[in-house]
């Protein structure tokens, strides 16, 4: 991917794609941008599938076509507070990417996986108490 520093300055930058089963809805963007430590964003798979053909996205996760009328290259805009990161990559890589993670779990069929309902509501479980030991160590 190339890092869009400002409309004359840009970089390419390793990133990885990742998908896992267990978490049938996500995919996930590993940044490695040099002298720091990788960065992982994690996403809705459908967000990115979308993006690749109109623009998309609320809140920290922006995904849009640099052209629509064609598929071509895709912009993908992370913010987190103020900071904002704009990325471009190639659209073909991502679809074949999409393809792979759909030959694992058919898009639609993320429910279907083993204990889904169980595993969410760990998950959730999870966060709470974190949050919750969180606000007992700030208090």
């Amino acid at each position: 991917m190339s890092f869009l520093v400002s409309e004359e300055l840009a970089f390419r930058i390793p990133v990885e794609l990742g998908y896992d089963a267990r978490d049938p809805y996500a995919v996930r963007l590993t940044f490695h941008l040099p002298g720091d430590a990788p960065v992982t964003w994690a996403f809705g798979r459908e967000l990115l599938l979308d993006g690749i053909n109109k623009p998309c996205g609320d809140g920290d996760v922006h995904i849009a076509p640099t052209t629509p009328e064609e598929l071509s290259d895709v912009h993908i805009r992370l913010q987190v507070g103020g900071d904002r990161a704009l990325f471009r990559v190639s659209a073909a890589p991502l679809v074949a990417f999409l393809d792979r993670t759909d030959r694992l779990v058919p898009l639609g069929q993320e429910r279907n996986l083993g204990d889904f309902e169980g595993l969410l509501d760990a998950a959730l479980g999870k966060i709470l108490a974190e949050s919750r030991q969180n606000e007992q160590n700030a208090g």
